[in-house]
């Protein structure tokens, strides 16, 4: 149970209210290899994570760069962190930037 979560009823942990709701966004810039988009998506898909939004697009005037935009739910800053820091391992990409959308 997260700090988050102690001191709410079982109700309030088991319900996500649109001010509870976190969605971290994480921008790649990698380069253009087949292999790139599978090692980015297993480093989700070993954790048992869906990403909610994925967008790549081959980018570059010389179109040699390859730009990857997801968007995972629910991930606790933490987590988001150490996510970014794992990508920024994979061979070939180049730049990670995230940042964090909150509902109101």
């Amino acid at each position: 149970m997260s700090a988050e979560t102690l001191g709410r009823s079982p109700e309030q942990q088991n319900s996500v209210t649109s001010e509870d709701r976190r969605i971290t966004c994480f921008s790649l810039r990698a380069a253009v290899e087949p292999g790139v988009m599978p090692r980015v998506l297993e480093l989700f898909a070993k954790r048992n994570l869906v990403p909610d939004r994925w967008h790549s697009d081959v980018v570059g005037t010389a179109r040699d760069e390859l730009s990857i935009d997801l968007q995972v739910s629910d991930l606790t800053p933490e987590t988001g962190a150490y996510i970014a820091r794992c990508l920024r391992q994979i061979w070939g990409v180049e730049a990670v930037l995230t940042s964090e959308k909150r509902f109101a």
